[in-house]
């Protein structure tokens, strides 16, 4: 794929690839795959899902054992190719986190967006929107046992981590909130079916809602209405819907 139809305009008309490749010999053409298969997923910042790298090789392809081949032909390198939120990215392996925030004083180049560290609080809210969601500002402050402010669930908005959800059939209608794909990028889980199941963690001794609600959430973290209907931000993010 040109630099060019990399930088091409959405409505404009994709460029035409030859993708079957019947001219080559069988191994020459599912070399050619998957050097295109990677080097789309090189070039993107997010996760590629399916729909995309199918684009670019032939009907008869098998984008699993091209994805086998490459990480394959990546064991024992720097960098591997992963299965998240829904396509694949090529990120850095762990083992080398270390020397990255040496040399750039944080865990760059391992293709998610960046992040802030979130506290006790508002990792705490998003586990719990992860688990039951889709669930409302207010069951998640029933659920605490005190109030988990806008300001609060703006922060984990602004780091794209959740998103509303469909309205609640409660009085007033309110959002729900849902994970995004960024959520799913930054855990590096493929699906949400992917988190540790829940009581499992309890069977286990790890997480019980007693240590939930004994979490350190502020109380007066933000102005703290619960008036039915959640009204319009005032965090200064922008969004189509109201929190």
């Amino acid at each position: 794929m040109t630099e060019a139809s990399a930088r091409r305009k959405p409505n404009e008309q994709p460029v035409l690839l030859d993708t079957e490749l019947d001219h080559l010999p069988p191994e020459l053409r599912w070399r050619e795959w998957m050097g295109r298969v990677e080097a789309v997923i090189f070039a993107a910042s997010d996760p590629v899902p399916r729909e995309v790298l199918a684009r670019v090789v032939g009907r008869n392809c098998n984008l699993e054992l091209i994805i086998d081949d490459i990480r394959a032909e990546l064991a024992g390198r720097p960098y591997e190719l992963v299965a998240v939120a829904g396509g694949w990215q090529h990120r850095t392996r762990k083992v080398f986190g270390d020397a990255i925030r040496a040399a750039f004083g944080a865990a760059a180049g391992e293709g998610a967006k960046e992040a802030k560290e979130l506290s006790q609080a508002e990792a705490l809210v998003l586990m719990c929107i992860a688990y039951f969601q889709p669930i409302t500002r207010g069951e998640l402050s029933s659920f605490f046992g005190k109030e988990v402010s806008r300001d609060l669930i703006g922060v984990l908005r602004a780091q794209d981590l959740i998103a509303s959800g469909p309205r609640s059939p409660q009085p007033g209608a309110p959002y729900t909130y849902v994970t995004t794909k960024n959520f799913l990028s930054q855990f590096g889980l493929d699906t949400l079916r992917q988190l540790p199941d829940f009581e499992a963690l309890e069977d286990a001794g790890l997480l019980s809602k007693e240590k939930l609600l004994a979490g350190d959430i502020p109380i007066g973290f933000g102005r703290g209405e619960s008036d039915g209907e959640e009204r319009e931000p005032t965090t200064g993010i922008v969004e189509d819907e109201a929190l």
